[in-house]
């Protein structure tokens, strides 16, 4: 049972600052864990130092707490004790400068060489020609020009004051680019590879007999309207299936693709950083790792000291 003065912490939460139920009680999950803590180790959470905060948190670690459980804990205990700084009950916050340790960041998910280019040329089925031609366009333009989903359903057809005005990109297919409006409503231009080129193409042959009137969008649904980011996604999971991918495939995971491949290629990371749009460039240096990847399993797999005799 959680101490009176802590619980009086949590009403001070729930009631005074109107904190969300689910983080109140996230936030008792964690006073519960100081309070055992300073149990087990004989101290007064009172007379709490910095020393024994970080050997709780190492406490925490060992019990394999995960790195963000362990941020919310010290958001709480620091929360905590700012409430009986403010009172009096405590002369400094024993959790102030302690940070959470790092979360490994995971790599993103990309398809090889082959899973993409089986995707970006299969031709869907058991659908009508309009709708084969518009997610062929999709996949060769999420593949070939690194697209965010965001991004690729807000291109209008050509370019426009309404499309300035409200945050949309267009595509010049004559000029081979996409005018896109990325994170931090930055614009940037992208070009468009000959096989999305063609794919466009086709698919434009096709727009009039699926959009409305007037309907700027470049992609549009069954409805002849602009083609939302989940009926993207879902149609091009069905694609992937279709297709025989093995895994489950998402439109960023083409985006994290076109990153990988062109990085394999060229090696150039401040143009990958350019075209995927970055602010920064340590973004762009997660595609290093993949790449080092790909290089260590083709060395597993054709170097003749790969691997170790038995």
């Amino acid at each position: 049972m959680l101490d009176a003065e802590l619980q009086r912490f949590l009403d001070h939460l729930a009631v005074e600052r109107r904190l969300a139920a689910r983080t109140v009680a996230m936030y008792r999950e964690a006073l519960l864990r100081l309070q055992a803590s300073a149990a087990a180790g004989g101290v007064a959470l009172k007379q709490a130092a910095p020393h024994h905060i970080r050997a709780w948190v190492a406490q925490l670690r060992m019990r394999g707490l995960a790195s963000r459980s362990i941020a919310i804990a010290l958001a709480a205990w620091r929360g905590l004790y700012r409430w009986w700084g403010r009172q009096g009950d405590v002369a400094a916050n024993p959790v102030e400068g302690i940070r959470a340790p790092k979360a490994a960041r995971p790599l993103p998910k990309a398809l090889s060489v082959e899973q993409a280019v089986a995707l970006a040329q299969h031709a869907t089925q058991h659908s009508p020609p309009a709708l084969a031609a518009r997610d062929h366009a999709i996949t060769e333009l999420l593949y070939g020009s690194g697209l965010r989903v965001g991004e690729l359903t807000g291109l209008d057809l050509h370019a426009s004051a309404a499309a300035d005005a409200a945050g949309r990109g267009w595509i010049d297919v004559a000029d081979a680019t996409a005018h896109v409006l990325g994170k931090g409503s930055k614009r940037r231009s992208v070009p468009v590879g000959r096989a999305a080129l063609q794919a466009l193409q086709g698919w434009l042959q096709q727009r009039p007999t699926l959009a409305r009137p007037g309907e700027p969008a470049l992609f549009v649904s069954r409805l002849g309207t602009r083609l939302t980011a989940n009926q993207l996604r879902n149609r091009l999971q069905a694609q992937a299936r279709q297709a025989g991918l093995p895994t489950r495939v998402h439109p960023h995971m083409l985006r994290h693709s076109y990153a990988s491949h062109l990085l394999q290629s060229s090696g150039d990371l401040r143009a990958v950083q350019e075209l995927l749009g970055h602010a920064s460039i340590s973004t762009t240096q997660v595609y290093t790792k993949l790449d080092f990847q790909h290089l260590a399993k083709a060395y597993d797999a054709a170097h003749p000291r790969a691997k170790r005799k038995s």
